[in-house]
């Protein structure tokens, strides 16, 4: 017989987690034996799981001892347990996906179970989304732009010092500073910032993942990237917009209206049966033909193109697929970030980010907040 096979700690392995449904900090394992699913859990998790997920089966180590029992160690312990259970089912075979652990692949491997490679588990059944993993990430983006509005508006109703700094309360506003503010909104809302977050300008936002340093600037363009988890459900938003506090220059205008084309233009092809690479090009093609020029990997003083145009999101903040070069077929029920931009040290970055669904017609957008450079209120 052959099985498939996760495991690992659920609240930090997505693929498991959603098998299981709670997110354990225990080791655990997910077994699948041609439809017949099994979830191995420490003891006192065993109730918690049973009500949580949708398994075939709940058991524990405990109940599979190897004849020299169980190790002390809870993650060696769970291994050996695994094992146990695949040869009470004689499996000879075993399929895995990438994020399988040494630990239980050795284990497996001195039972002298084969151990394969399975490239789309964990990846395939994760990329179409259900209806309520839609509805998990529509609270997630909701909540994110709540929060990104209240950024973008401190920003640029912020007073300027003689040094052109933004402040207020008599506090200069930096990246940290924003940074930490929008922690705390998101703390109140049951989110987390556990990946961070981008409150970037000229000259660091040249390197379009950096994440900002220093006081802020008025006539700046200043990236805000936000990509909370929601701690209630485990899917994240994610949300780019750019402030302008004070003028905007022609350079800026003209930054910012190629990207918002980009991202326009390129949704219309974010459908069923289109490929991710075809999305991403053109997105490509409609800066390049505004006059800006791709840097991939290279970072420069004139906006250019460093990145593609988006990924795939849900129980991690980047999933499969890109909508890059070589992205694959896109699915009815993905999830997207559409995220083009340009940056460059002398004048900074724009950016915008939503977060659509694909469907076999017009993608559905999760977001609400618009595009503009000003937020002042």
């Amino acid at each position: 017989m052959n099985a498939s096979v996760l495991a690992g700690f659920p609240n930090k392995n997505p693929s498991l987690y959603r098998r299981i449904h709670v997110p354990l900090g225990d080791p655990a394992a997910w077994v699948d034996l041609g439809g017949h699913t099994i979830a191995l859990v420490r003891d006192l998790e065993m109730d918690r799981v049973r009500k949580h997920s949708s398994v075939d089966h709940v058991t524990c180590p405990a109940e599979h001892e190897p004849p020299l029992g169980l190790s002390a160690d809870r993650e060696t312990a769970t291994a050996q347990a695994l094992v146990q259970v695949l040869r009470s089912k004689r499996v000879e075979q075993v399929k895995a996906d990438r994020s399988l652990p040494f630990i239980f692949a050795w284990h497996l491997q001195q039972a002298e179970i084969e151990l394969l490679y399975d490239e789309d588990l964990g990846v395939l059944d994760r990329r179409v989304k259900s209806d309520q993993e839609i509805e998990y990430l529509r609270k997630a983006q909701a909540v994110t732009e709540e929060v990104m509005r209240m950024m973008c508006e401190r920003i640029a109703n912020a007073s300027v010092n003689a040094q052109g700094q933004l402040y207020q309360d008599s506090e200069v506003l930096t990246s940290e500073s924003i940074r930490g503010l929008a922690a705390i909104e998101f703390m109140k809302r049951g989110f987390s910032m556990s990946h961070g977050a981008i409150v970037a300008s000229a000259p660091e936002v040249a390197d379009c993942h950096h994440s900002g340093t220093g006081p802020l600037l008025t006539e700046q363009p200043i990236i805000v990237d936000l990509y909370p988890r929601d701690e209630t459900t485990y899917y994240n938003g994610d949300c780019t917009r750019t402030v302008v506090n004070g003028q905007v220059s022609e350079t800026v205008a003209a930054m910012h209206n190629a990207v918002v084309l980009a991202r326009v233009n390129s949704a219309k092809l974010l459908v069923a049966g289109n490929s991710a690479n075809d999305v991403n090009q053109e997105a490509e093609d409609v800066l390049k033909q505004q006059g800006y020029k791709l840097s991939r990997g290279k970072i420069t003083d004139e906006p250019s193109i460093q990145h593609g145009l988006g990924h795939g999101i849900g129980l991690d903040v980047h999933e499969p697929i890109l909508l890059d070069h070589g992205g694959g077929e896109l699915f009815e029920g993905e999830v997207f970030t559409i995220e083009p931009g340009l940056y460059g040290r002398k004048v900074g970055g724009v950016r915008v980010e939503d977060m659509l669904v694909v469907t076999e017609g017009q993608p559905e957008c999760l977001n609400q907040l618009p595009y503009g450079l000003d937020w002042s209120t």
